[in-house]
């Protein structure tokens, strides 16, 4: 039996690791929502269309997706303490850079350079909480909250900034508070290279070659799928809100509209956080995507605030579904190998970002929010079938699993 006396200091280290993850998670969607909102605005300080001033986070929402490849290998290889560092540091320097920007080419510059650098959270971020938690289910849930947090404040907290000190500082402010974290978390969160060796090489729930093969696959299908209906709704929220609730609603209220939408995602992931205690993950993973394939539906064919009840549900689910999935590949996936597995999943769910902008501008410019909502849609639809896919599979290696079980 290990003595309190040395458990008591892991656990404070293991809370402390956990709170800075949390942290940065909100970060991390925080700093990448802020343009979307700042847009609205730049659309009169510049006279450009919003179609062609969105389509500048192009390169940054890509970014995000492509480097989440390398920054998942070198965590695994070299230090994930190290490689947060680096995030928190390069995401402050990178927003630094875009309040700085003289012209909108430096703007897109600087905007891809935050894309890289705030692509390091998920796929090392995700494998540090579930390596702290023991893949928790209630923990990893307040992880995903603490994203959605910072998802639904960048709107209203960029808009407010934005309204009262200029667009500028609504990047310069969060620029001050990642560096200062950086610092902190350098100073706080010791060095783990010792560690890396010494990760577990065997998952919870071994699958054979060709089931491994199948759900791959199957994962490849709906991180595209739900990578593209994650952002291209997240992107274009402020604008639906602003331009399908009514006329004369000013830039700070479709902020916090926005901000009050993507908070109903926050208590659709406490609610998974219980649920996934008491329901086998897949299929939970099931049924909160039926609602969010229902909940675009919805707010394709509706306005005003019938809209705004439309696009509360949809984000319960988005948020909900994000949390369970993470979970279904924790049980199917070693700990050594996690954080591979999700940059790969996070590669193809966040490389969709770019594409998503690129549909957000190209819909709409033909065919606004009626046109994009429904193409949307659709994805969500390829979305669902692919995780039917993986609940059939998973639900058939479950049950070999207790057959093969030897009675009590």
């Amino acid at each position: 039996m290990i003595e309190p006396s040395t458990t008591a200091p892991d656990q404070a280290a293991r809370r402390r690791s956990i709170a800075f993850l949390n942290w940065a998670h909100a970060l991390d969607h925080f700093v990448l929502l802020i343009y979307p909102t700042v847009v609205i605005g730049l659309e009169v300080i510049y006279k450009r269309p919003y179609a062609e001033l969105i389509a500048l986070s192009t390169a940054a929402f890509v970014a995000f997706g492509v480097f989440s490849l390398p920054a998942g290998w070198l965590a695994d290889r070299w230090s994930r303490r190290n490689m947060m560092a680096a995030f928190y540091i390069g995401c402050g320097v990178s927003l630094a850079g875009i309040a700085l920007s003289p012209n909108l080419l430096m703007l897109a510059l600087a905007l891809f350079a935050l894309g890289v650098f705030a692509a390091i959270y998920h796929p090392v971020g995700m494998p540090m909480l579930l390596e702290a938690s023991q893949a928790q289910g209630r923990t990893v849930a307040f992880n995903g909250v603490c994203g959605n947090l910072g998802a639904a404040l960048a709107a209203g907290i960029a808009a407010a900034i934005a309204s009262w000190l200029g667009w500028r500082a609504a990047f310069l402010v969060p620029a001050v508070v990642c560096i200062a974290t950086g610092i902190a978390y350098v100073m706080l969160v010791p060095d783990d290279r010792h560690r890396t060796a010494a990760r577990k090489k065997v998952a919870d729930v071994v699958l054979s070659q060709r089931a491994a093969i199948i759900m791959f696959s199957l994962y490849v299908v709906i991180s595209l799928a739900g990578g593209l209906t994650f952002n291209t709704v997240s992107i274009a929220l402020p604008k639906i809100v602003d331009e399908r609730l009514g006329e004369g609603v000013s830039l700070l209220a479709v902020g916090w509209l926005a901000t009050a939408v993507f908070m109903c995602g926050a208590v659709g992931q406490i609610i998974v956080g219980r649920l996934v205690e008491k329901i086998a993950p897949y299929q939970l993973f099931a049924v909160i995507v039926v609602l969010q394939f229902l909940g675009i539906l919805w707010a394709a064919n509706t306005s005003g605030m019938m809209l705004i009840l439309a696009l509360a549900v949809t984000m319960v689910a988005i948020y909900g579904q994000v949390t369970v999935g993470d979970l279904v590949i924790a049980r199917y996936t070693a700990d050594a190998w996690r954080g591979r597995v999700y940059a790969v999943r996070y590669f193809l769910t966040f490389v969709s970002a770019g594409a998503a902008v690129s549909i957000i501008a190209f819909l709409y410019s033909r065919g606004g929010f009626d046109l994009l909502l429904m193409a949307v849609t659709g994805i969500a639809a390829v979305f669902l079938v692919g995780v039917l896919g993986i609940v059939f599979l998973v639900s058939g290696v479950e049950r070999a699993r207790r057959v093969a079980q030897p009675a009590e």
